[in-house]
């Protein structure tokens, strides 16, 4: 564990029987989880990223909801969002979209070793049990969950989940409250598509992957920065200016408050990508644009996991 300890996760029911399992302060591999229960029946949507916090994670629950779990939705296929899944097995089947379980496969444990020193336990790579394409409705009892894929986005792999009787959605990483985006491995063009898209479902609460629950804002807000990389990436690329030293250059002004903000290192990888004519999420060296963000940062990327 890092040398700082973060706060205690806090359950957050922000509709009937729907939960949002938020981590402050949503840095690095601090990502927020939720749940929907009725009547026994139990959906937690995305585990934790450490043995401990995914066992306090399935306590919590099911002190809260009186039932164990029967099924977990996996956002996407990073560790902070599926590294726990095996706390649940083999009680719960685990949902993603299709490409989830192939990434997650590809990637294996590989994130615990960004972060050496954390204390990741025995966990164990659990992959996703029931894949999906497009859409797919999950009834929770009375309650429905709709999950739908949007295109590539902070990943090629992304599920949003949405409770339409409450107007609550999970949208995972594509957005974030607080904290820096992230399309590293995914697309800056589709990400846009996704939040506007995410936009017209009309949701009132919005648990993004990261940060504080909010609403609509959090779209503004990602769309914001999002549109900003675009702005520079162009600038900076029409100059020859290698991703590293243009993000030396910039003023991040507006967002220089948000968490993790070596991440614009790796937006603008991505968004160079896009401006060759590469396809949206095409492979990148992820472990040298780390070792960038790294340098930016001015040393090891902070993480509280």
């Amino acid at each position: 564990m890092s040398e700082q300890t973060p706060p205690d996760a806090e359950l957050i029911e922000v509709a009937p029987g729907v939960f949002a399992y938020v981590q402050p302060d949503g840095g690095w591999c601090l990502n927020n989880a939720g749940a929907v229960a009725d009547s026994g029946e139990v959906v937690v949507i995305d585990t934790a990223a450490t043995e401990a916090r995914a066992r306090s994670l399935r306590t919590t629950l099911a002190t809260a909801t009186g039932a164990p779990a029967r099924t977990v939705v996996n956002t996407h296929f990073h560790g902070d969002h599926m590294f726990g899944n095996f706390v649940f097995r083999p009680e719960a089947a685990v949902v993603a979209h299709e490409r989830a379980r192939t990434e997650g496969a590809a990637a294996g444990l590989g994130m615990s070793g960004l972060w050496p020193d954390v204390e990741w336990g025995n966990i164990e790579l659990v992959l996703p049990t029931i894949t999906y394409q497009d859409r797919l409705t999950l009834h929770v009892n009375e309650q429905r969950m709709e999950l739908y894929h949007p295109g590539p986005a902070h990943t090629l792999t992304d599920t949003v989940v949405w409770i339409p009787e409450h107007l609550v959605l999970f949208t995972g990483d594509i957005v974030m409250s607080g904290a820096t985006p992230f399309c590293l491995m995914g697309s800056i063009s589709g990400s846009l598509r996704a939040v506007r898209r995410l936009r017209e479902l009309g949701a009132r609460t919005v648990v993004a992957g990261h940060g504080p629950v909010g609403g609509p804002e959090l779209f503004d807000n990602t769309e914001s920065y999002l549109c900003w990389i675009q702005r520079i990436a162009a600038d900076g690329y029409e100059r020859g200016t290698p991703p590293l030293e243009l993000a030396a250059e910039i003023d991040l002004g507006e967002f220089s408050e948000l968490l993790d903000p070596e991440r614009l290192v790796g937006n603008l990888h991505r968004a160079y990508a896009e401006l060759r004519g590469d396809s949206e999420g095409s492979e990148l060296d992820v472990l040298a644009v780390f070792r960038e963000m790294m340098e930016y940062h001015g040393g090891p990327l902070p993480c509280m996991a």
